[in-house]
């Protein structure tokens, strides 16, 4: 009767212990997602702001969408795996780390967001992919450029850049 009673015991104990087994290693795939969406978070952002600081670097050297279809956010955003050109955007897609960045020259606009005094600024949309492991991260950012105006005496007027809009696409 006592070896019946330590077997029972001993059955309930080991299905437990598979029980934990299991838990513990659905935690550790929640954790290694959480963990790559993090990256891939920080990884578009440093292709959003690589392609920032190449907007200011090659600004005289882009070219304005050509058409309102180019000019739209671009849907290949949420699938792209490799640097080059999209035959539907036209949007030069250049490679990361860990990522993409892709830079579109919108054309000049009036009074720019956050800019108090700036009546016309040229505005440029840069769309940053982050990929680390099966996460993606799409960020977008919106920046424009303005001749500094009221510059204090002896200070040359030069061309600034500012980033007025940032959102997370995926």
């Amino acid at each position: 009767m006592a070896l019946l009673v330590c077997l029972t015991f001993l059955l309930m104990l080991s299905v437990l212990g598979v029980s934990a087994l299991q838990s513990a290693g659905q935690q550790q795939k929640i954790a290694g997602s959480v963990l790559f969406a993090h990256q891939s978070l920080q990884a578009a952002e440093t292709a959003l702001r690589r392609g920032e600081l190449q907007v200011q670097a090659q600004w005289p050297r882009l070219i304005e969408c050509a058409s309102a279809a180019q000019c739209i956010p671009p849907q290949e955003a949420r699938t792209r795996d490799s640097p080059g050109v999209d035959p539907v955007s036209r949007v030069i897609w250049e490679r990361t780390p860990d990522g993409f960045f892709g830079i579109q020259s919108l054309g000049q606009g009036v009074m720019p967001a956050n800019l108090p005094g700036i009546t016309v600024g040229q505005f440029y949309r840069v769309t940053g992919i982050g990929l680390r492991g099966l996460s993606r991260t799409v960020l977008e950012s919106v920046v424009v450029s303005y001749q500094q105006v009221g510059a204090a005496p002896g200070q040359a007027q030069g061309l600034l850049f500012k980033r007025v809009m940032w959102r997370q696409i995926q």
